[in-house]
Order: C-alpha cells, then sequence, then structure tokens
C-alpha cells in the first residue's frame, strides 16, 4: 500500500508540474519562451515528411551509466485502456505517438503542435528512443512546454513479442536514456541555467511507455513495468496511419468514440496522414461537449486505471497478426547475426498468444 501510495504521489506531482498554459505559473511557460522562439516551435514545411534510407542515427542507444526507476506497484500493472471518473467528470487523454525505425528519420508534424499549442490542450506523446535522438531540439521543446509529456515507445518501434530478453530490455530500457541525455544537455543550456527551478517540472525519466503495434506479452510487460513505466493503451483508435482514412473519419472517431476518461490514439511523426487537419474539427466539437483535455499522468490521477492483462487494439487478440509480419519482414531483411534476439512465435504461456484474426487493419501504433 505505501508504494502504491508513492507511486500516485509522483504521478501526482508530474501532473500537477503540467497543468495547461491556463493554470501554468509564468516560469513554467517562462521556459518555453526563453529557450524558443516563435518561429522555432513553428511548423516547418516538409518537416513531417520521413526521410528513407537514413541510417544516420541507426546505431543503438548505449546505456551505460542508466539507472532506471522503481518498479510499478502490483495494482498498476497490466495495460492501461482508459480511467473511470467519478460522475459528472468529463477529461479525455489525445495522445499521439512519435515512432521511428532503423533505416529512416521520421517527420515531425509540426501543424499538429501548433493547433495543440493555439487551442490550450494538453497530450502526450510517446516517442521512441531513436525519434528522440533524431529531433534532440523538437524533444527539449516537449520537454519545456507545460501543455505536453512525453512517453516511451521503445527504441526502434519493435514488436517486444518477438524478441528475446536482452533485446526487449534495450528497447525498453533505450528511450529512458536517450530522454534522459537529452534533458541533461538541456539543463546546461544558458536559457535553462539562468531560470532557477527551471527544470524541475520536467521528470527526470518518462513513467509511462506505449507498445508498438499495441502487441505485448507477458514477458515484456513485465519488463515495462519492472522498469518504472506505466503501460498505456487506448480506448479509442482512430486510424490515422491508414493514408485512406480522411480527416472527417479521424475526426468522427476521436468525437463519437470518446467517453469521459478516454485516452486516444494519433499519431505526429507524419504517419497520422490526416491527423492535423482532424484535429481542427474534432477539438471545438469535443470541446462543445464538455471535454477538458489532460495529459494521461493527470488522467491517472483523476480515477480509477481500467487495466486488462493483455494488449489489444480494439478487441483481444486483434493485434496477433503483427507477430506474422514482424516475423516474416525480419527473415527477408536482417542479418543472421542478428537472429538470436528474435524469438518467432510468442511464448505459450503468454496471455497474448492466441489465434490472430483474419481481416488486417492498417494501424502503426
Amino acid at each position: 500500500m505505501t508504494q502504491r501510495i508513492e507511486w500516485f504521489r509522483i504521478i501526482g506531482n508530474m501532473a500537477f508540474a503540467c497543468l495547461g498554459a491556463t493554470a501554468a505559473s509564468a516560469g513554467d511557460s517562462g521556459l518555453l519562451n526563453a529557450c524558443f522562439s516563435q518561429s522555432a516551435l513553428a511548423a516547418r514545411p516538409g518537416e513531417e515528411v520521413a526521410a528513407k534510407g537514413n541510417h544516420t542515427f541507426d546505431a543503438a542507444i548505449k546505456l551505460n551509466g542508466f539507472t532506471s526507476a522503481s518498479p510499478v506497484p502490483n495494482e498498476l500493472r497490466g495495460a492501461i485502456r482508459r480511467v473511470t471518473l467519478p460522475a459528472g467528470e468529463k477529461a479525455i487523454a489525445l495522445t499521439f505517438d512519435l515512432c521511428e525505425q532503423r533505416g529512416e528519420i521520421a517527420g515531425y508534424d509540426g501543424r499538429i503542435f501548433d493547433y495543440l499549442r493555439q487551442q490550450g490542450v494538453k497530450a502526450t506523446f510517446f516517442a521512441g528512443g531513436k525519434w528522440i535522438v533524431s529531433h534532440g531540439s523538437r524533444t527539449e521543446q516537449l520537454m519545456a512546454d507545460p501543455l505536453f509529456e512525453i512517453g516511451n515507445h521503445t527504441e526502434t518501434h519493435a514488436n517486444l513479442r518477438l524478441l528475446q530478453p536482452a533485446a526487449v530490455t534495450q528497447q525498453v530500457l533505450a528511450p529512458q536514456k536517450a530522454y534522459g541525455d537529452a534533458r541533461t544537455r538541456f539543463a546546461s543550456q544558458q536559457c535553462v541555467a539562468s531560470s532557477q527551478n527551471a527544470m524541475s517540472s520536467i521528470p527526470e525519466q518518462p513513467k509511462l511507455f506505449r507498445f508498438p503495434y499495441g502487441a505485448c506479452n507477458d514477458a515484456s510487460m513485465k519488463a515495462v513495468n519492472d522498469a518504472g513505466m506505466l503501460a498505456i493503451q487506448w480506448d479509442v483508435a482512430t486510424g490515422d496511419p491508414d493514408p485512406h482514412v480522411s480527416a472527417e473519419r479521424i475526426a468522427q472517431a476521436m468525437v463519437n468514440e470518446a467517453k469521459p476518461g478516454s485516452i486516444i490514439v494519433n499519431h505526429a511523426n507524419g504517419r497520422g496522414w490526416h491527423t492535423a487537419e482532424a484535429l481542427t474539427i474534432a477539438i471545438p466539437k469535443l470541446k462543445a461537449k464538455g471535454y477538458k483535455f489532460v495529459t494521461v499522468s493527470e488522467l491517472m490521477t483523476m480515477g480509477k486505471p481500467v487495466i486488462t492483462s493483455e494488449c489489444y487494439d480494439r478487441k483481444p487478440g486483434d493485434t496477433n497478426r503483427y507477430d506474422f509480419l514482424g516475423a516474416l519482414q525480419h527473415s527477408l531483411s536482417a542479418p543472421a547475426k542478428s537472429s538470436a534476439n528474435i524469438a518467432l512465435a510468442p511464448s505459450s504461456k503468454s496471455k497474448t498468444a492466441k489465434k490472430a484474426p483474419q481481416k488486417p487493419v492498417a494501424t502503426d501504433h
């Protein structure tokens, strides 16, 4: 019980530090403004486009000197899909994935960030470790902005169900190390050093994690929770990684499927093809319905999390197809010497090892 109280205290402190633009202290918003001009924050045409075939940041992130946080208590272990709120409370959490695989530099859709800032809307961004390394300045902007928080989305968007333990550890801890290094570099800048207690609102490590493809097994869930992170899923998937899904359909999913305590998943790495336009439709309608936007950490403090023992997109078993696709991709393209890191099927003891559905749905969570 003591451990659980301490964990909620940590989450609560993170939430308090991230209270939105209207409630942020002058010091909080001052850090962002002191370090970044409006032109530096603004969207840049073409920045959302992934640079395919670029191997500049492919090297594995070294974990030397890294120490993970204390494990998550038993009551909070598992896949958190949403939060049950007290009657009358209407809050939802917008989340955006920032995935980046090896052999590319993924995008940064600045239109999304510009609009969220314009509207004073809070959001949580699940960033890959490689994305953090290749987008250093943008990462610092997210850290400094009191509207936003950063979660962990593995090093290179790997399906953790297919990896051996050492590779799972690398994927889970590498973003923590990359984030910590980025935070240290940011803290050393003159614009930060001149502001007393400027870094106090920026967590030392992400406390939230999102599984790529929404797929996990018992071993990978244990690795995440043991590293001190809550596993955050979603209960509203908009389908925005599919270029055939229009802005209107994405907005419709957000407006019609969201309910108090919902966690909505989208993408801000250029693979949410019509997400920026969809937000301009959905956010005014959600506000008109009386919803307020909070970070995931804030949402966790407002009610009781809904936790499942397995991970899935819309229904149990619907992410199993990624096991086959991941193994096939690896067998066609990966060096033979790396095969020791791949397990071609989830453990038979895993709650997630069920027969895959026959009808695939485009996704890139």
